[in-house]
């Protein structure tokens, strides 16, 4: 009788404890700081909230070109990043956004290490910002227009399109061997090379939103187009 009731308590005992773990399991899950939303979902949250935190961690430069209303500029790269986030409220949502989402993203988990409870991230940063952008951004139109982009390509030539920016780490690696083959090919491929901010307005039109960008044309029609890091041997085989 006393062996029955051992294992009959020990067996509560365990139920119990599984119980507890699970519910604690799930405490942990669900109170994650980062989320990461979509345009649509981003601008609701972010208009839901009086006076909300947010966070341009672009460079200077960028946020002068465009950015979002009320958006204060916190360079990701600068030195003074934790030191200028640490004077906000961690009790507080805060909002964070870049270009593409890579810097955003990794200022949202700086801020969530420094003790942030509600960061919110904008998913593929302002190229796929699908809210109200005309009425919360300030830009300054430039670059090429889309007539003067379809004359660059009209050629009896190949011609290679790469768009790229500054601030674009895959961007920069893919520099060195873009300036190479420009001369290498030159009278033979036309390779042109474009600063996506300076051409933002022909970026939206084309509905592209990311970087960086390599577009192939004949005759004046795109025949091969890749978003994303591209090693020399891979653009070469589409030569």
């Amino acid at each position: 009788m006393r062996k029955f009731l051992f294992i009959f308590i020990s067996s509560i005992l365990f139920v119990s404890c599984q119980g507890q773990t699970n519910k604690s399991v799930g405490t942990t899950e669900s109170s994650q700081p980062i989320k990461t939303l979509t345009g649509i979902d981003y601008e609701t949250k972010l208009l839901a909230i009086k006076n909300p935190q947010l966070l341009d961690v672009r460079t200077p430069e960028e946020y002068a070109v465009e950015h979002l209303e009320n958006a204060t500029n916190v360079n990701w790269n600068g030195s003074d990043f934790i030191s200028t986030v640490e004077k906000l409220d961690k009790s507080k949502p805060v909002f964070v956004y870049c270009k593409v989402g890579g810097r955003s993203g990794q200022a949202a988990n700086k801020l969530s290490e420094l003790g942030f409870k509600e960061i919110y991230n904008l998913d593929g940063g302002i190229m796929k910002w699908q809210g109200k952008k005309t009425s919360n951004a300030t830009a300054i139109p430039k670059g090429l227009s889309v007539s003067e982009f379809e004359k660059l390509i009209n050629s009896d030539k190949k011609v290679i399109i790469n768009f790229s920016a500054k601030w674009c780490a895959p961007c920069k690696k893919m520099a060195p061997y873009l300036t190479k083959m420009q001369d290498e090919l030159k009278g033979k491929i036309s390779l042109i090379r474009l600063d996506a901010d300076e051409n933002k307005t022909l970026l939206e039109s084309m509905k592209l939103d990311e970087l960086p960008v390599i577009l192939i044309y004949e005759n004046g029609k795109e025949t091969w187009r890749h978003l994303g890091f591209l090693s020399e041997e891979d653009l070469r085989k589409q030569l």
